[in-house]
């Protein structure tokens, strides 16, 4: 079967198979299909990992929580946490870490809303639906206006890239979904035009991230 003709199913079903450990590329975000990385999402938190968690404080919204590693370490470290995210398989395995979780869309209404302390865009997850600068607007209707978004980056070089990508998983092809790529330089811009601030960028061994809080 060619790529052209795999059936095309929902990014949720095809995201669940790679959450139980079925190869799975994206493709359109690269000139190449890029594999998945699965495995560094399902293993646990590592030491890179909590250096990105020490910018969080206070209550934490995990946004696009996957099978919920951050979600996890954040309750270790004595957060009041929730994760979020629209695949059920995803969900259900944070939740089998021991820690709260929703199937839920960030645009939909949340628990706590104006109320959380910081909101958590980790695993390139600032890409969700493909507007960086609408989806920082919303993460500010969530959050306490004295909050903060801890956002993970791509590295210097990559300014913003908004793409239809699609994942593809065995023999089936998700349906195209919009998706965004922020690099180190180019959040300032990003920041700035959804009303917030940069008051911190930060190197996690190979990772980069942001702090950003509400503009002055």
């Amino acid at each position: 079967m060619s790529i052209d003709s795999l059936p095309e199913v929902s990014f949720s079903e095809v995201f669940s198979q790679a959450l139980q450990g079925h190869p799975c590329s994206v493709v359109g975000i690269g000139a190449e299909p890029l594999p998945l990385p699965v495995a560094d999402w399902t293993r646990d938190a590592d030491d890179v990992d909590h250096s990105l968690l020490r910018h969080c404080i206070g209550a934490t919204l995990d946004v696009g929580c996957g099978p919920g590693r951050l979600t996890a370490r954040l309750a270790e470290l004595g957060h009041v946490v929730l994760g979020i995210d629209v695949v059920g398989e995803a969900v259900r395995q944070t939740r089998g870490r021991g820690v709260a979780a929703l199937v839920r869309d960030i645009f939909d209404r949340l628990p706590g809303e104006g109320r959380w302390q910081s909101a958590l865009l980790a695993d390139g997850n600032v890409g969700i639906g493909g507007d960086p600068v609408a989806l920082l607007r919303r993460l500010r209707e969530v959050l306490d206006p004295r909050g903060r978004i801890v956002v993970e980056l791509a590295g210097p070089g990559v300014g913003v890239e908004s793409v239809w990508a699609a994942l593809e998983c065995g023999d089936a092809r998700s349906r195209p979904f919009r998706w965004s790529v922020v690099g180190v330089d180019a959040i300032h811009e990003v920041a700035a035009q959804a009303g917030l601030a940069v008051v911190g960028t930060h190197v996690h061994g190979e990772r980069w991230s942001a702090v950003l809080e509400e503009a002055a």
